[in-house]
């Protein structure tokens, strides 16, 4: 069994605490590709053909070359230490696929809202949605190469985030970018379970 940070497991014996967490975002803003590189396993993506059919219904934007979409969810595993172990479960971008999402959430602790700094307006639904359940998220801001991205304020003020959500950079073809913003998910999730313990 491998480790994120690398490390072998301590505490042999254990059963690790099961973690679920949604990727979600827009239309080919990079959720099967952040599951990828970080699943230690060969992720399950559930990847199909674009179609004449979805002309018109899938808007591609400046993704002409996209082929493939995701119809169901991506699912990936990575182990954190001997104490967890991160389901990371990936949903279709778009909106005529939004039905399976109650099933998707059910379970999950947080989220990661990765964005498209091109096309903002497509990670309203999974902000909205996730504020409106009341999961805790991270805004992932998708640093494409070759393109003049946006700064994370500039997101966070064009997308409407809230001050006491983070919005960070992440490539999501990059591990250990993937890595960072796992961990800065799990930080999150912490500092609200020791809020919750306190009061």
């Amino acid at each position: 069994m491998s480790t994120m940070n690398g490390d072998a497991p301590n505490g042999a014996g254990r059963t690790p605490i099961p973690v679920k967490i949604i990727v979600s975002g827009g239309f080919g803003v990079g959720k099967t590709t952040a599951i990828g590189a970080l699943s230690e396993i060969d992720p399950l993506t559930t990847e199909g053909a674009m179609t004449t059919a979805s002309v018109g219904i899938d808007d591609r934007g400046q993704r002409d070359q996209k082929t493939t979409t995701t119809v169901a969810f991506d699912f990936g595993r990575v182990t954190i230490d001997a104490s967890i172990v991160l389901y990371m479960f990936g949903t279709p971008g778009q909106d005529r696929f939004g039905f399976m999402w109650a099933d998707l959430m059910d379970g999950a602790l947080g989220g990661l809202v990765l964005v498209d700094t091109d096309r903002i307006g497509d990670c309203f639904v999974a902000l909205d949605y996730f504020e409106k359940i009341g999961l805790p998220f991270v805004v992932a801001v998708n640093q494409f190469e070759g393109r003049s991205n946006l700064g994370l304020e500039q997101v966070r003020e064009s997308a409407n985030v809230d001050p006491h959500v983070p919005v960070v950079a992440v490539d999501a073809r990059d591990r250990e970018s993937m890595k960072q913003l796992v961990l800065n998910l799990l930080q999150l999730l912490l500092r609200r379970a020791r809020a919750a313990t306190a009061n």
